[in-house]
């Protein structure tokens, strides 16, 4: 289980329907959500373009999108896979 004080810091939009996701505790990890969207709030995010509007919400610190959508912080940690820190 994630430690539910773990926030999300920083979003980038690798391409699809993949973003890295930058975590309070350090921890970058990139996450394919293409699987994930489903039910009206996410029908939206099913357009690339819109979905590379993903930014975190600086008082929420979780990913959302412009038309309120947004993913549970522990969620994106839990399914996203970690990536190698740079040698």
């Amino acid at each position: 289980m994630v430690d539910h004080l773990i926030q999300a810091r920083g979003v980038l939009h690798l391409g699809g329907f993949r973003l890295r996701v930058l975590f309070s505790d350090g921890a970058v990890r990139d996450v394919d959500l293409e699987k994930e969207l489903w039910g009206p709030v996410f029908e939206p995010l099913k357009d690339v373009a819109f979905f590379a509007q993903a930014y975190v919400d600086s008082e929420t610190w979780t990913v959302c999108w412009p038309n309120g959508a947004d993913i549970a912080t522990d969620t994106l940690y839990e399914i996203g896979v970690p990536v190698a820190a740079a040698a």
